[in-house]
């Protein structure tokens, strides 16, 4: 899931060098936390949270296939997350 999220951020923003996704595990499942520039913050997030949302969606599909739980934030200072099984 981690290689997904790296791969699909590096070809979406303009600073693909400071693109990093963290990845934690606790009782809830998997957490992976996006970082990127504070510059491509608003194309990873998208006009009214598209972007991230349909990248959402992409973890939701392949933590079903894994058979895991999975949550994505941004490190953007409002941290939110979402469950995605």
């Amino acid at each position: 899931m981690k290689n997904l999220l790296e791969y699909i951020l590096i070809h979406l923003v303009q600073f693909p060098e400071d693109v990093k996704v963290e990845e934690e595990t606790d009782d809830r499942g998997s957490l992976f936390t996006i970082h990127v520039n504070p510059e491509d913050i608003g194309r990873v997030i998208g006009k009214g949270g598209a972007i991230i949302h349909s990248i959402r969606n992409i973890g939701r599909i392949r933590a079903i296939k894994e058979g895991i739980r999975a949550r994505i934030t941004i490190a953007d200072g409002n941290e939110r997350e979402t469950d995605l099984k």
